[in-house]
């Protein structure tokens, strides 16, 4: 978030923009994630922030010389219930709606889309064969080539440690972001962090709902009859996957899991997992692990991302991509360094995305994105 973020702001044509990073670019989840790139979001806001970030993944070449890998793959949300169908029907209209080229394939079409799926386990599934996936490493390598180019100003190891100079709890005074390096002139901040970001935020002596919990990937041995079938989310259990490597890509995370920074691999609920990726895909139950990870991943209480100014803050703002930062990232990050230097982005409506939804308690008044892993649903 904050490195395309400063590269918008850089674009813009700002003079200076600074980027503060505690370690390096890319040391978490950013390099670690599974890199999924769907339209198919729960809300109109999360379909517009998807289509945004593919259209940006897919001129990137052009406009910075390199590019985050984005492959075109196809995206199926399987139902495995009436009530499932139902709710994807709606799904689909809200999306076809706002434009996206999504559509209901019977179970018939499901099997010839990825006949790797066993035989009459679904219901059928809303497709959108626009989805894709980036290569995680390759999106760090993207913005950091981008920001270097664009001249930012990038302190890795250098941590922000608060404002100086406040005037009151509102107007930022110039010189004012303590940093363990000493201090930065700033006419305006955005605060990011991901799954640090509340930790973040009491920094500057706000209160933000945003996590960070375990989630975990692995990738299987090679077998030749996943090449081209479209990634799969199960929505229910949480688990998807995609071709990777010659091999399946699967990836999960635990709804029933505290949140916290635990980065080691729960072989418990990896052999549950594979349980139910069997039951769908029976080629996967006799294929080894070739790779397998962990990595701490944001969220926010409705899984939706927050985009606003930071209240009683002038000049301060707050962006949080809810654990989508490979989807949502790009178009997160665009819109807001649109709202610090304009109040609005032609990205998203982002005036019901500040962090003015949350109450005291952290409850957001928004219903939440119905199409999001299954993080916690409160914060720490």
């Amino acid at each position: 978030m904050g490195g395309w973020a400063a590269w918008f702001l850089r674009k813009a044509g700002l003079e200076r923009v600074v980027l503060l990073e505690k370690g390096q670019l890319g040391q978490g989840a950013s390099s670690r994630a599974a890199g999924v790139v769907r339209l198919q979001g729960g809300t109109p806001e999360a379909v517009r922030l998807g289509r945004w970030s593919r259209e940006f993944y897919l001129r990137q070449r052009d406009e910075i010389g390199t590019d985050s890998g984005f492959t075109q793959q196809g995206y199926l949300l399987p139902c495995f219930s009436p009530a499932e169908v139902a709710t994807a029907r709606d799904r689909i209209a809200m999306q076809q709606e706002v434009g996206i080229p999504v559509r209901w394939a019977p179970p018939a079409e499901v099997a010839e889309l990825n006949p790797t799926m066993a035989p009459g386990a679904t219901l059928g599934a809303s497709y959108c064969a626009e989805d894709g996936y980036i290569a995680p490493p390759r999106n760090v390598s993207a913005y950091t080539a981008a920001l270097v180019a664009a001249g930012v100003a990038v302190f890795e190891q250098t941590s922000f440690t608060g404002f100086t100079g406040l005037t009151g709890l509102t107007g930022l005074s110039r010189g004012a972001v303590a940093t363990s390096r000493g201090t930065v002139d700033a006419g305006l901040v955005i605060l990011t962090g991901g799954p640090k970001l509340a930790a973040v935020g009491a920094l500057a002596g706000l209160t933000i709902p945003a996590g960070g919990v375990r989630h975990q990937v692995a990738v299987t041995e090679q077998h030749p009859d996943f090449a081209g079938t479209p990634m799969v989310f199960d929505v229910p259990s949480g688990l998807y996957w995609r071709p990777e490597e010659g091999g399946l890509l699967f990836g999960m995370s635990n709804p029933d899991e505290p949140p916290g920074e635990n980065r080691s691999v729960d072989w418990d609920y990896m052999a549950l997992m594979r349980e139910r990726l069997s039951a769908l895909v029976p080629l996967s139950a006799g294929l080894a692990l070739r790779r397998v990870w962990a990595a701490t991943i944001d969220y926010t209480p409705d899984h939706l991302p927050i985009i606003g100014p930071a209240p009683g803050l002038d000049r301060v703002f707050v962006a949080s991509a809810g654990g989508a930062g490979m989807m949502w990232g790009p178009a997160v990050a665009r819109a807001i360094a649109d709202v610090a230097l304009t109040g609005s982005s032609p990205v998203v409506d982002v005036s019901s995305l500040g962090l003015d939804r949350f109450d005291e308690s952290g409850r957001s008044r928004l219903p939440a994105d119905p199409i999001a892993l299954p993080f916690p649903e409160k914060t720490p």
